[in-house]
């Protein structure tokens, strides 16, 4: 078994989604990015391909590459689960920390995870999301960002591993 840990935070910006493990909140505000920006989503990329030692979300996935521009970051994880099960690894568990002033993510968190649970190809109970704010410090707390955390546990999957 291997443990792997990713971050990411991103600008919020008027006039984009804001989108969390493929979710769409109510916000007028979202995540600036060369992606649609799901920050979430990028810190759990880089939870689960670390292990594997297969680099990083900006490895992988560079941002710059045309084809890659306002990219669904549900298909980055697609593609990220597509390297990880090639290498032989499977995902045990992935939990997650939000951080983010508004809005609350507590009223959208069984949609997020059911959300990452189906791209992962795993159960909703082996998916945690929990979200916190940083009580008005910062720039997280000045609404200004968005901030995410991802812890995953990967094992061998039975397939030839790297």
């Amino acid at each position: 078994m291997r443990v792997g840990l990713g971050w990411d935070i991103h600008r919020l910006v008027p006039g984009r989604p804001l989108l969390l493990g493929g979710v769409r909140l109510p916000s007028d505000r979202g995540e600036d990015g060369f992606s649609d920006g799901d920050v979430l989503i990028h810190a759990l990329i880089d939870a689960l391909l670390g292990p594997a030692g297969l680099g990083d979300i900006g490895g992988n996935f560079p941002p710059g590459r045309e084809d890659l521009r306002g990219i669904s970051s549900l298909i980055l994880l697609e593609r990220a689960m597509d390297m990880l099960r090639g290498a032989g690894w499977s995902v045990g568990n992935v939990d997650c920390v939000v951080a983010l002033e508004s809005p609350r993510i507590l009223p959208h968190v069984a949609a997020i995870r059911a959300s990452l649970a189906r791209a992962l190809g795993v159960s909703a109970d082996q998916v945690s999301v929990k979200g916190k704010t940083r009580e008005g410090m910062g720039e997280v707390g000045e609404g200004r960002a968005v901030e995410a955390w991802a812890v995953a546990l990967i094992g061998p999957s039975g397939g030839a591993r790297t």
